[in-house]
This record gives C-alpha cells, sequence and structure tokens, in this order.
C-alpha cells in the first residue's frame, strides 16, 4: 500500500509567489546568457588561454551588463520585466 507525503513550504512563502517576485539570481543569469549570446565568454576564454585582447567593443559591452546587474538587483522589487531589452545595452558593433 502505498502512502501519499504531504510536503508543507517552510519559510511563508508558496511556489506560485516564489516565482513571481524575480531574485538577483534572475538577474545574473539573463545577465550571462546576454554575455554569452554577445560571445564575451568565448573571447575571455581565448584571452586567458592566449592573451589575446578582448575586443574593445565586446569589454564596453560587458561593463555596461555589470552595470545593469548593479542597477536592478538595487531595485525593491526587481521589475517583474527585467528580461525585456529596455534594461540592457545593445552591442553596438559586429566583432
Amino acid at each position: 500500500m502505498m502512502q501519499h507525503i504531504r510536503f508543507r513550504v517552510v519559510g511563508g512563502h508558496s511556489t506560485v509567489e516564489a516565482r513571481q517576485s524575480p531574485c538577483r539570481e534572475d538577474v545574473r543569469l539573463e545577465a550571462q546568457r546576454r554575455l554569452n549570446a554577445a560571445g564575451f565568454t568565448r573571447y575571455r576564454a581565448r584571452a586567458l588561454a592566449t592573451g589575446a585582447d578582448i575586443p574593445e567593443t565586446v569589454r564596453h559591452y560587458a561593463l555596461q551588463i555589470d552595470f545593469v546587474i548593479k542597477k536592478l538587483t538595487a531595485l525593491k522589487p526587481i521589475p517583474q520585466d527585467f528580461q525585456l531589452d529596455i534594461y540592457w545595452p545593445v552591442l553596438e558593433a559586429e566583432h
């Protein structure tokens, strides 16, 4: 005979409530996704391995992303739509 186990959420937040408000980690993951899409991770690995410079446009883009991370995570609460392009910089030129 199978017994049913009941789980209770500890901390006072239901799963639905917890998913509704973005956290710092969500912003960090979105930033990492954008950096990967811009090729920053590849350029950084190449720079560490060979000493080649990261293209100026990509390096500047990474600095802008870092700035956005700091500003978005400082907001209380973090906007629900933080993943929209209006919050994030655009990589200016082809690299």
